[in-house]
């Protein structure tokens, strides 16, 4: 008999366990709280670790099929001076999918390697022995649980395994704009001013993905729909994009949760429920991939699965924890560094960029290979 998996959450991280669980031949099903099965419209960086990572589960080539590959990645000042650039080549890609089509992707992937998605379906909690818990009351024993639902989990807290949440002080707004005829197809620009950025990406032959930053107190950076006059003032070079802005896009404030553990019995946390993290440095999904890979390789060759859990989490927490602080002093760079003094900022980050160990710092996880990789 296969053994069983109740997973909690049809979002990204969600599918993509499940998916690795059911390659592994286990018997899967995921609950998901809404009627459908949607992705709110903005486009996600796929570096190389998540690449391999969807390849194992056999959602790489549909999930970037209209993306648009990325050669560099630039950050320039506010005077348009660059002061950091990276380039991708064909052992350390990165890819610029809508995040729709990679979901769309992922509950294909699932679906074909016979996941059941159970839509409206709330989740309660869970216990250690291995039941998932509904909110309509209703019990599911299972070999093991997998809480995917997000960064306010109810499972990690009806568990007790929050450590610690922090809310930042910036946010993020993210959406899509029409691409037009010119426009640069290969190259993310990042620009900063003071204590905004905005995020310009490549992402498919008909759109593009835009993303804005600013503290929590910029209330005109942080309205939606986007107040585009006052992101012209701070961002004049971008006007064109900017003018292209409908009436979408969402405000997030960026978080990070931290965990005193990422399981309980037979109970683990994956995703934003184990390491919620900025999104500074576009990592928090490739390491949900890479963790959900290993995780399905790791409880299936066990039969203590609590114990497996606990080595699982032994091996991969590391690289998840360095990815979380790295990502928040990325984001300190910009809301925490004083406005008046921006042009040392500027001269810091240019040096600093071009350290080797700086740079095996920021591409630690990028070049990370996910267990069960052997390409």
């Amino acid at each position: 008999m296969p053994r069983v998996a109740e997973v909690a959450g049809a979002g990204l991280g969600g599918l993509a366990v499940a998916t690795a669980l059911a390659r592994h031949g286990w018997r899967v099903r995921v609950h998901e709280r809404a009627s459908e099965l949607r992705m709110f419209g903005a486009g996600i960086w796929l570096w190389e670790n998540g690449l391999r990572s969807l390849r194992l589960i056999g959602a790489e080539d549909q999930a970037v099929a209209g993306a648009q590959r990325i050669k560099e990645w630039a950050v320039v000042d506010q005077h348009g001076s660059e002061l950091f650039r990276r380039s991708f080549t064909d052992e350390d890609k990165m890819m610029l999918p809508v995040r729709a089509d990679l979901y769309q992707a992922l509950i294909d992937a699932a679906r074909g390697a016979g996941v059941e998605i159970v839509t409206d379906s709330a989740v309660a909690g869970a216990e250690p022995d291995g039941v998932l818990v509904l909110a309509d009351g209703s019990r599911l024993p299972a070999d093991l649980v997998v809480a995917a639902d997000g960064a306010h989990s109810r499972i990690r807290e009806a568990l007790q395994l929050t450590d610690k949440i922090s809310y930042l002080r910036e946010g993020y707004i993210r959406l899509l704009v029409p691409k037009l005829p010119g426009d640069e197809e290969a190259v993310i620009t990042e620009a900063w001013h003071g204590s905004r950025r905005l995020l310009y990406c490549p992402s498919s032959a008909e759109q593009h993905y835009v993303a804005f930053s600013c503290l929590m107190d910029d209330r005109r950076g942080r309205s939606v729909p986007v107040d585009k006059e006052s992101w012209r003032e701070t961002f004049p070079t971008f006007t064109g994009v900017i003018d292209r802005i409908g009436g979408d896009g969402r405000w997030d404030r960026g978080m990070t949760v931290r965990c005193r553990a990422w399981s309980e019995g037979k109970v683990v946390l994956v995703g934003d429920a184990a390491h919620a993290q900025a999104p500074n440095l576009a990592q928090g999904a490739n390491m949900t991939f890479t963790n959900a890979v290993s995780l399905a390789a790791a409880v299936s060759g066990a039969q203590d699965v609590p114990s497996a859990l606990r080595t699982w989490e032994a091996r991969e927490r590391a690289l998840t924890d360095h990815v979380q602080r790295w990502s928040h002093g990325y984001g300190w760079m910009v809301s925490m560094w004083p406005e008046n003094l921006a042009d040392s900022r500027s001269k810091f980050l240019q040096l600093v960029t071009g350290i080797p160990w700086v740079d095996r710092q920021l591409n630690r996880a990028a070049r990370h290979i996910p267990v069960g990789d052997r390409s």
